[in-house]
């Protein structure tokens, strides 16, 4: 492709299946190298900038893309004042150079708009090893010094800027936390636009500029991520620029998007509903001209778009621009090396002139590659500070996009309205004397926190499909589904002012909702247990994001990530195998303890509270589990409060009644989660009948991660509350929602860790009945009694214990003749004439 041009701007009456009459196939050809590597350019051609102003666009371009490579290789003679000597170079070169100046042209003629449109704009990099080029240009904005003093704009500064870079207590080579102006790392390809489209959302002058490398083009997240533009409300939210940067080749080889035809690639853009612009060159001269002019055309397609909806009531789904963005990989770096073509293939991705450190023709490659940029006429030699002509195309205070608050998000943080948790209580007159469905006790304090925050418009939930089914269909007594698509008669609660955004991809919900907080704002993330493992990766990638910015001292604290784990695995006896998965716990808890969080609340006012507090939270992630199917509830409100202060904490009215004057327990039965709660219970009350000599304790732990120690959570129970509700010595039967093996590896520091017998799901279970699920993972009441019994020493119980084992196989039989669940375990009741309601 000799010069680029670019393609009508809007396809609005183009067929998602069909192609622009414009949109001529042609076979995809390498890019010409470029010509002006080491040459002066002279003449500009025609369009939108004037000769200065390429001129001095280009020079600043030349002046970022001269920090990247510095950044890369260099550790001392940053302006490369005299010859490069081995000394000069960094022992280990680490970083990728191959993305870098495609991201450095935009981001100078973003500045350009940004300055001449007063515009507010932030820049998302996909191409996240693209990272020396967006701290380039960070430094060249001067918001870099702002954040790190000792990074002055001079000789010295600009030395320690390249050094630091990929080095031992340095900067990661990435997009990290510690780039101002940046809130996506980019370490993990294919989320970038679900960060630009949360980013996006209820910023209603906000626009997200998203470059999506070719490489990350190939996930599968990215290619879902692009349908994000169905919605956006150009009436209250932002707008996303995708740019699609095609460079060609990944780490060793071609890319998938590159190598298809003109024709195709236009068409898939425009099957995605966007108005593509094309930008497709390697000569400098036209390409400034070219980015120019696609931006241009883009930010006046935005404008048009925001105008036509919030001032002429205009509501059809829009095509919003985007622009793909062709050139080649390690543009105007050395064209080849050991006479092997270099720029324009996979070679230049990470560090072409790898041996410069110890070879001199690499070394006299480099040293010619960094003269290219002419860095003489860039920056004064004697002092480093960049010419001042180049230092007033940045824009100024918070309209850098490496100084915009929406990257910090912490700091444009509205404190979510709550209301009171004891509003939306259940009654208790005695622990399980009522059944309740949790999940839809909770629904209407999500309706009211809507309504509540309204004004604000900082509260969205994110979820894939799942309100209905999550019996939180109440939020829509106070905000409906989002959609910008034709609505059709059978569309219940769908508007294109709704809160609640559903599409069948945790992708997708995962993305958005990180996107949203990450910029300040606040929301809900309820998803099947199972299938939140789908996004057990982009979580990890976010825990990194909150444990690091922690650290940085300028960095603010963002709302937190909060997930509702419902439709779980103890209650998918329907769905069956699939469907039983309660993994994301194990994950969950890998995460450094400062940002990690996981709930099992046992019963509705409990799960009030915890989705109060976890709402109300900030820089966490907060996992909450949950069920939606009637079950017994077991705290009136006063206690489920102080219960989940607590976190983990006793329940005397479960304890045997010997404990009730004090004295040591035989056995502590614990539990975690409502199911193994009910399980528990129902265990404690056939040992008090059957076996009331057993002084059991009964504990239950409403916050997982208490178990540990504070020096490994800063919320882990003392030495000494952790031994007045488990002892020191005392066996502890535990019935736990998830794997048993999670267990042991949170008490680990605790003293006898070993006297944990723990019953979860073990991966048994298919279609059965919902009790039957606790019998093949030997979680079952009669399962835990057993075990209790076991542990008591100086008495067998083998009569007992006979028993229950009778009960098992009584079980077993029953369900395949009836189909259900024995009525023993249906009909039970905690025995509430021995209960004090108040305790």
């Amino acid at each position: 492709l000799p010069s680029a041009t670019a393609v009508n701007l809007f396809h609005s009456s183009a067929s998602p299946l069909s192609c622009p009459a414009n949109c001529a196939p042609k076979r995809p050809r390498p890019l010409a190298p470029p010509s002006s590597m080491t040459t002066k350019m002279t003449k500009w051609l025609n369009g939108p900038l004037t000769s200065e102003q390429c001129s001095l666009i280009d020079a600043y371009w030349r002046a970022t893309n001269f920090l990247t490579v510095g950044q890369i290789y260099l550790r001392a003679n940053a302006l490369v004042k005299e010859p490069l000597q081995g000394d000069h170079i960094k022992s280990r070169l680490l970083g990728h150079w191959g993305t870098c100046p495609g991201l450095n042209l935009l981001y100078v003629h973003l500045n350009r708009i940004i300055r001449e449109q007063a515009a507010n704009v932030i820049y998302i990099c996909g191409p996240g090893h693209g990272g020396p080029g967006i701290v380039a240009n960070a430094y060249l904005e001067g918001a870099y010094t702002e954040r790190y003093p000792e990074i002055t704009q001079d000789n010295s500064g600009l030395d320690l800027l390249f050094k630091q870079f990929s080095w031992p207590r340095g900067i990661p080579s990435h997009v990290s936390p510690d780039c101002p102006g940046s809130l996506h790392e980019g370490g993990e390809l294919g989320y970038c636009l679900f960060h630009a489209y949360g980013a996006a959302l209820d910023n209603p002058e906000l626009i997200v500029a998203c470059v999506v490398g070719d490489g990350e083009a190939e996930t599968g997240p990215c290619a879902t991520s692009w349908h994000g533009n169905k919605f956006v409300n150009p009436k209250r939210d932002g707008a996303v620029l995708p740019v699609l940067h095609l460079n060609g080749a990944k780490i060793g080889g071609s890319t998938l998007l590159s190598r298809l035809p003109h024709a195709e690639l236009e068409a898939l853009m425009v099957g995605y509903g966007y108005a593509p612009i094309f930008v497709e060159g390697s000569d400098p001269a036209a390409m400034h001209q070219l980015m120019a002019s696609a931006l241009d055309s883009a930010f006046a397609a935005i404008h048009n778009i925001w105008h036509a909806a919030r001032e002429h009531g205009e509501t059809a789904r829009p095509r919003w621009p985007m622009i793909v963005l062709r050139t080649p990989k390690g543009w105007t770096g050395p064209a080849d090396i050991d006479g092997v073509q270099v720029e324009g293939t996979f070679r230049s991705h990470q560090v072409p002139a790898a041996k410069a450190k110890s070879d001199e023709a690499h070394l006299r490659v480099l040293e010619q590659w960094l003269h290219s940029y002419r860095p003489h006429e860039l920056f004064d030699l004697a002092t480093g500070k960049l010419r001042a002509d180049l230092r007033a195309l940045a824009p100024e205070g918070t309209a850098r996009m490496s100084a915009n608050p929406h990257a910090n998000g912490g700091e444009l943080v509205v404190p979510l309205r709550l209301p009171d948790p004891s509003a939306y209580a259940v009654a208790v007159p005695a622990p399980g004397a009522v059944d309740a469905e949790c999940t839809s006790a909770l629904g209407p304090l999500l309706r009211d926190t809507f309504k509540l925050n309204a004004e604000s418009n900082n509260f969205r939930i994110m979820c894939p499909d799942e309100i209905t089914s999550n019996k939180l269909s109440a939020v829509f007594e106070a905000t409906d589904r989002v959609a910008m698509w034709e609505l059709g008669p059978s569309d219940a609660h769908v508007t294109r002012e709704g809160r609640v955004m559903e599409i069948l991809s945790e992708h997708s919900c995962q993305g958005w909702l990180e996107g949203y907080v990450l910029t300040g704002r606040h929301g809900l993330f309820p998803t099947y247990e199972a299938f939140c493992q789908v996004v057990d990766s982009m979580c990890n990638q976010h825990a990194k994001w909150l444990k690091a910015t922690a650290e940085i001292g300028w960095r603010r604290q963002y709302p937190s990530f909060n997930y509702l784990l419902t439709s779980h695995t103890w209650r998918q006896d329907h769905n069956g195998y699939t469907h039983q998965a309660p993994g994301f716990l194990d994950h969950l808890a890998t995460k450094h303890g400062s940002v990690a969080n996981i709930f099992l609340p046992p019963d509705a006012n409990c799960l009030l509270q915890v989705s109060r507090d976890c709402l109300a939270s900030m820089h966490k992630i907060n996992a909450i589990v949950a069920g939606k199917h009637p079950m017994p509830q077991w705290l009136a409100m006063e206690a489920a409060i102080a219960h989940c202060q607590a976190g983990i904490s006793e329940w005397t009215w479960a304890s045997s009644p010997a404990l009730a004057n004090g004295g040591e327990a035989d056995v502590v039965l614990a539990c975690a989660g409502d199911v193994p709660t009910l399980e528990a219970v129902a265990a404690a009350a056939w040992l008090r009948e059957h076996a009331p000599h057993v002084r059991i304790r009964f504990v239950n732990v409403v916050e997982l991660l208490r178990l540990r120690t504070p020096e490994l959570h800063p919320r882990g129970l003392s030495e000494q509350a952790y031994a007045a509700v488990f002892g020191t010595n005392v066996p502890v039967v535990m019935a736990f929602h998830g794997y048993p093996t999670l267990i042991p590896g949170l008490v680990h520091e605790r003293p006898n860790p070993g006297r944990f017998s723990v019953h979860g799901y073990i991966e048994e279970g298919s279609t059965t009945t919902p009790y039957d699920m606790t019998v093949v993972n030997k979680m079952s009441r009669w399962h835990l009694a057993i075990d209790v019994l076991k542990r008591v020493q100086g008495d067998s119980h083998a009569a007992l214990r006979a028993e229950l084992e009778s009960k098992l196989e009584h079980h077993a039989k029953y369900i395949w003749d009836e189909g259900v669940d024995v009525p023993e375990v249906v009909n039970f009741r905690w025995p509430a004439h021995k209960v004090d309601p108040v305790r």
